[in-house]
């Protein structure tokens, strides 16, 4: 009898070393051993790697051209901004990976999944984490009492397999996959081996029943998905739910989607009896902002294919320091380092004597280059302290010479600025939509941007 012996394994390769290692010779990444006890794997007859065979079943080759498109089949899961990251709703067969901040809200998302399909689809929540007890009393602040909704606290995959087949579920969520073990390896739940055969073993049972899975994945202190890196290519989605949990607001976001886009997010509001949709974060993202103070500035930005509104704001502020501070949060750091130069060389703004700290409102951050002219307005407005007017809104790219860039979407950008009560959009010259005349007698004036020169301008004119 082979005896058990100790390996370390790198997160992010598999890799394995008799001996701990700084920086894995295979991924060349630093500190991902972990130390893990390896033993001859046990046979099993639901293993990952033979589940499918013991049950009878196996995949033939087929030919290309007698191939049908299958049809994958799509549940709604009664929650729109979801569905929205989603891509349309849960695809038969299919399997997501649900990860976040612990806290965050993951649990109370998922019980309220199961409160709105656990009255047409068989729904097994597996938990790992919490009783019976606990789930219930989540169940009764949530209002859920679905009749189809099957609860397991279980850890062992395989006597969770065993009640699968028994159930024959629609859908399976499983919190969480770090809680999990196998039989069939010695190491201890959580540790790369049992993530990596645990999620296989669920990814074979969906692949072949045509369930959907739901796993979801907790995060380390670096702000990964603990695991193997395996993982996120073995499902078919990765769900990012984030958000602070000092905050009432989440958004959810999809990282990876094969089944649908992954620009798409969902935002959704803390509230006591859970998780709250917000049809509207534009607004709910420019609540509370403030009139006639220097230093903010509107942009619109797109999330996929939903314009979104926010707040940008500035603070620039003479230092006696040798060395001025800079401070982004939710836009890159990099980016505004960028446009500073630009803003400096350009316009002779002595951004060098002052610190800059530059702010997203709403948690949100930021990517797109569209930010640009709202970002130089904001901190314009801050270095002279001169309000940008409150029906002003702007967005385009900035490039190193000065000159604004067009962008994509302007009409959609138009419309959701005008919805919400701009009047004055500021966009690159070039972006000008095809129906200003419309949008002129309609009560909107656009502001042509085709140098840093003109945001100055702006300002200026509000000042005479």
């Amino acid at each position: 009898m082979k005896t058990s012996k100790t390996v370390y394994v790198c997160s992010e390769c598999d890799y394995q070393s008799s001996k701990w290692l700084g920086r894995c010779p295979q991924c060349n990444a630093w500190n991902t051993f972990t130390e893990e006890t390896y033993s001859a794997p046990q046979k099993s007859a639901s293993g990952s790697k033979n589940a499918v065979r013991a049950r009878g079943e196996r995949e033939h080759a087929v030919k290309f051209g007698e191939f049908e498109l299958p049809n994958y089949l799509r549940h709604s899961t009664g929650i729109a901004e979801f569905d929205r990251v989603l891509g349309g709703g849960l695809v038969e067969g299919s399997v997501i990976l649900l990860a976040g901040e612990p806290g965050i809200g993951k649990s109370t998302l998922l019980m309220q999944l199961c409160g709105q399909i656990g009255d047409s689809c068989k729904v097994l929540y597996v938990s790992g984490e919490e009783s019976k007890g606990q789930l219930k009393m989540r169940a009764d602040r949530l209002g859920v009492n679905a009749e189809y909704l099957y609860v397991l606290t279980e850890t062992n995959i395989d006597d969770i397999l065993a009640d699968y087949d028994k159930i024959k579920p629609d859908i399976m969520i499983v919190d969480s996959i770090q809680t999990m073990y196998s039989d069939a390896s010695s190491s201890t739940s959580g540790s790369v081996t049992q993530v990596r055969e645990c999620s296989a073993m669920l990814i074979n049972r969906a692949k072949s029943d045509g369930a959907s899975v739901i796993i979801v994945g907790h995060v380390n202190k670096e702000g990964g998905i603990a695991g193997p890196k395996v993982l996120e290519h073995m499902v078919d989605a990765v769900i990012s739910f984030e958000g602070d949990r000092r905050q009432p607001h989440r958004i959810v976001r999809a990282i990876k989607n094969r089944f649908g886009s992954t620009n798409e997010i969902g935002v959704f509001e803390m509230c006591e009896t859970g998780l709250e949709e917000v049809a509207n974060p534009s607004a709910m993202l420019l609540e509370g902002r403030p009139t006639g103070v220097s230093g903010s500035c509107a942009v619109c930005i797109m999330e996929g294919s939903r314009p979104l509104i926010a707040e940008i704001q500035a603070l620039v502020t003479p230092t006696v320091f040798p060395s001025p501070r800079r401070t982004s949060n939710g836009i890159d750091y990099n980016r505004m380092c960028l446009l500073l130069a630009v803003l400096e060389k350009r316009l002779g703004l002595r951004f060098s004597s002052c610190d800059v700290y530059l702010n997203v409102i709403g948690g949100l951050r930021l990517d797109e280059p569209a930010i640009d002219a709202a970002a130089c307005l904001a901190m314009i407005s801050s270095i002279r302290d001169i309000p940008v007017p409150d029906d002003v809104i702007a967005f385009g790219e900035l490039g190193l010479s000065g000159e604004f860039r067009s962008v994509a979407s302007v009409e959609q950008r138009v419309n959701e600025a005008f919805r919400l009560g701009f009047t004055k959009i500021a966009l690159p010259k070039r972006s000008i939509p095809r129906n200003s005349e419309e949008l002129k007698n309609s009560g909107v004036d656009l502001i042509p941007l085709s140098g840093i020169y003109d945001a100055l301008l702006l300002l200026k004119g509000k000042d005479e």
